[in-house]
């Protein structure tokens, strides 16, 4: 078995062969959008590759999914290409990924593998570095069958550490247990000073909007042209990783924060979900989530519903009541003149919480900025406040952040209507 070493993927020499099993009986075109995500994802960590094709898979195999007259055919394939690296689009189990490294001879991934190895060589700050280890070890752990030839090797030990018959593989499994647990425990502290920051935010004035979307949709570029900011924006899969928030000008407000978040794809694996939690749950604490849709791309519609998937997985049910207000902006109009298809997406009357964008250009982009600033002041509601004349915090913030409809001054106590967004009478309360 060969295990994966860092430095051996994307190197200059190695091969690419993708194919995805196709068990849920996709149409044509869905099949075409997933080979060409494979083909991306691929590319994100220097694989490029040489063939992408699919298989129909009506009764996947235990051994290997894939039936055994599918691997002869790829394995043929794979002497054709000369390729080295088999990405099956798809989860294999331990078992499955051992068998068809064994049957073909060469590196196998699935989907889940390849999407943490770009995390893992993405992932800047302390934190995402944390959490795709995370999230690495938890999909390693059931793996170790795969890295290990000398199963049937034991060692003593003494203490508590390699007890009497520990056999090699217990050993590393009691080891990655050991350190998952530190990891989560460093998580949870980091958790814990992000959300006092997050805390700290909600009782100060200034809005916050966070971008959410597929992966390449085009948010970092929306979100470097509404800042200022120079955050990596690529044409890549999984260009952004960590969260960014940046100061942004809004109308009508003294100043907005605008936050940045990685990028959501279709099967995204649950350990990165579970991993990144804490990092995404900026966006359940957002006044607004604005969501960026490539309108441009076939299967907009498809990765919309993917967004929305995992948004729920997250605790981010956006038809609740109490769910922050999502906007669409729909990306990449300056792609789709030339295509008929895509054009007839953008024919009739918008909702009313969509516009059309294009984050490269500019077009469409402070009509965005309009729709966040008057989506922020609706449904706000007028209470009579009163307070002490001496209190000038307070009264400045009320200026601020509400609209003073009337004010009177009586035995050194300033008594005043104002009209605030819900969640901004939360902050006032707070103060």
């Amino acid at each position: 078995m060969i295990p994966f070493e860092k430095d051996s993927i994307g190197s200059k020499t190695d091969r690419v062969v993708i194919v995805h099993p196709d068990m849920a009986r996709l149409s044509q075109s869905e099949i075409e959008h997933r080979l060409e995500e494979a083909t991306g994802l691929a590319l994100a960590i220097g694989l490029e590759a040489s063939s992408a094709r699919y298989f129909s898979v009506r009764n996947p195999k235990p051994a290997t999914l894939l039936g055994s007259g599918q691997v002869d055919q790829i394995k043929v394939i794979m002497a054709q290409e000369d390729a080295n690296i088999l990405i099956v689009d798809g989860s294999l189990s331990a078992i499955q990924q051992r068998n068809l490294e064994e049957k073909l001879d060469v590196k196998v991934m699935d989907r889940t593998g390849l999407i943490l190895e770009i995390f893992g060589a993405r992932a800047a700050t302390a934190e995402g570095r944390l959490q795709v280890e995370l999230a690495h070890l938890d999909y390693q752990a059931g793996r170790l069958v795969r890295s290990w030839t000398h199963l049937e090797r034991q060692r003593g030990g003494f203490g508590f550490l390699g007890g009497p018959g520990e056999t090699q593989i217990e050993s590393d499994r009691r080891m990655i247990r050991d350190r998952m647990a530190k990891l989560r425990n460093d998580l949870a502290h980091l958790r814990k000073t992000r959300s006092l920051h997050r805390s700290r935010r909600q009782k100060a004035p200034w809005p916050v909007i966070a971008l959410v979307g597929y992966t390449n949709a085009g948010k970092s570029t929306l979100f470097n042209r509404l800042t200022g900011a120079d955050v990596f924006a690529e044409d890549l899969l999984f260009a952004t990783l960590d969260p960014t928030m940046r100061e942004f000008s809004l109308p009508g407000y003294d100043k907005a924060i605008l936050s940045d978040t990685v990028g959501f794809v279709s099967d995204l694996p649950t350990q990165l979900v579970a991993a990144f939690r804490a990092t995404l749950e900026e966006v359940t604490a957002a006044d607004i989530i604005v969501h960026v849709r490539d309108i441009s791309h076939s299967a907009t519609e498809a990765q919309a519903a993917d967004v929305r998937a995992i948004l729920i997985d997250l605790g981010v049910d956006i038809e609740a009541e109490d769910a922050p207000l999502v906007i669409e902006a729909w990306n990449k109009i300056d792609l789709i003149e030339a295509d008929q298809d895509q054009a007839r997406l953008l024919e009739g009357r918008l909702p009313d919480n969509v516009k059309r964008i294009s984050a490269q250009t500019g077009e469409g982009v402070d009509a965005l900025v309009q729709l966040i600033s008057q989506s922020l002041s609706e449904g706000h509601e007028t209470e009579t406040v009163t307070l002490p004349i001496s209190d000038g915090k307070r009264l400045a913030w009320l200026h601020e952040n509400g609209r003073i409809l009337e004010t009177e001054q009586k035995a050194g106590e300033m008594i005043m209507d104002v009209k605030m967004s819900s969640r901004n009478w939360g902050r006032f309360q707070a103060l």
